[in-house]
């Protein structure tokens, strides 16, 4: 693929822009990416346009909706390359064509097999100048959940963890409601309602008759009204129960949304929206590195975790963890008090998982830290 290294001042500012316009779908898109496009003409913008859901039309056709005849002639800047096949929608990439636009700035293309540099291969057999490669990383980082399933089949697990300053989550009793303020519960619902899924297990559900969904009146005012209740997705609730022991009378099961309940044997469960899946690997625990696979191949971008220090520990022995969500509270619980995670294997140091710091912030009394894997 061929990038294009001399963009202007005005071409930064544009894409920019699409990139914004492409984050307003973050709630709603999934499976699909979230894009965003604006056409230019003579210097000004003329329409707009971001990708909504999956199965309505992309964020091309929107925008050149609302430019018209005003296309002619126009520049497109797209946060990802314009699809080239016919899936619930017709290709974008012969819309732009259609619309009379002459050139096409794209941020990057398309890792999906489908498209993979087919859209951009379309629009310059057509005579369309295209230019590839403005604000890649920014484009990157608002689809990396997408980029990480299409690119590897696996998809990005985010692992939110509630502590005190001593790393404890509990009391030694199991207490721990609430150890973290209601301002960091209400961020919570922010990153809940943009991941595909979230998985929890069989003893966070029992233990702290949890219904793990999208509480939509606890999200910030401007995004309730930006997305009515209606809009938002529910992610799936994936609830890891191995020994059978959930009986769906559970606060779990009186929500609306989708269960799947991962088990090892086909037990009969009759409850309205959920599926059992059975997960038959040899070990008498889960797989997770195969649920994940599996959860993947169901259209899952991101999985967001909720659970207790076991799968925590699990998950960051086995290196399935992208980006952690750690909420401080300004709390000690003393040495008797459950620690954060379980890592019983973690004896050197060359063996500890390490993370790099991407953002902190005070969310009312508590400090979030934001981080991702350590890059190689």
């Amino acid at each position: 693929m061929n990038y294009s290294s001399h963009f202007t001042d005005s071409d930064r500012l544009y894409m920019a822009e699409a990139i914004e316009l492409a984050q307003f779908g973050r709630f709603t898109t999934p499976p699909n990416p979230n894009v965003g496009c604006i056409i230019v003409k003579h210097n000004q913008i003329i329409a707009t346009g971001y990708h909504r859901q999956a199965g309505q039309p992309h964020a091309e056709v929107y925008a050149l909706r609302q430019a018209g005849d005003r296309a002619q002639g126009a520049t497109a800047y797209v946060t990802l390359e314009p699809c080239s096949h016919f899936g619930r929608t017709p290709p974008c990439a012969d819309a732009l064509i259609n619309a009379g636009i002459t050139r096409v700035v794209v941020a990057m293309q398309d890792p999906n097999p489908n498209v993979a540099g087919q859209g951009i291969k379309r629009l310059r057999q057509a005579g369309i100048q295209v230019d590839v490669g403005l604000l890649a990383d920014e484009a990157q980082l608002i689809n990396r959940a997408f980029l990480k399933r299409m690119r590897t089949g696996m998809p990005y697990v985010q692992l939110k963890l509630a502590t005190s300053l001593d790393g404890k989550i509990a009391m030694a009793s199991g207490e721990s409601q609430w150890i973290t303020s209601r301002e960091a519960r209400q961020d919570v619902q922010v990153f809940r309602a943009q991941a595909s899924a979230i998985l929890s297990t069989r003893a966070t559900v029992q233990a702290d008759n949890a219904s793990l969904t999208v509480r939509h009146h606890e999200l910030p005012p401007n995004i309730q009204q930006i997305y009515p209740i209606e809009s938002v997705r529910k992610p799936v609730r994936v609830i890891l129960d191995s020994q059978n022991q959930l009986t769906g009378d559970e606060n779990l099961f009186q929500q609306s949304g989708k269960i799947w309940l991962v088990r090892k044997q086909n037990i009969e469960f009759n409850q309205q929206n959920t599926t059992v899946l059975i997960e038959s690997s040899a070990s008498k625990h889960i797989d997770l590195y195969l649920l994940l696979k599996q959860l993947a191949l169901q259209q899952i971008n991101s999985v967001w975790v909720e659970a207790g220090s076991h799968l925590a520990g699990a998950l960051l022995e086995q290196n399935l963890v992208d980006e952690l969500i750690i909420y401080y509270a300004p709390k000690l619980l003393g040495h008797n008090a459950l620690d954060l995670c379980f890592l019983p294997h973690l004896h050197q140091l060359a063996l500890v998982p390490e993370f790099e710091f991407q953002s902190v912030q005070m969310v009312g009394p508590d400090l979030r830290c934001i981080l991702t894997k350590k890059s190689l």
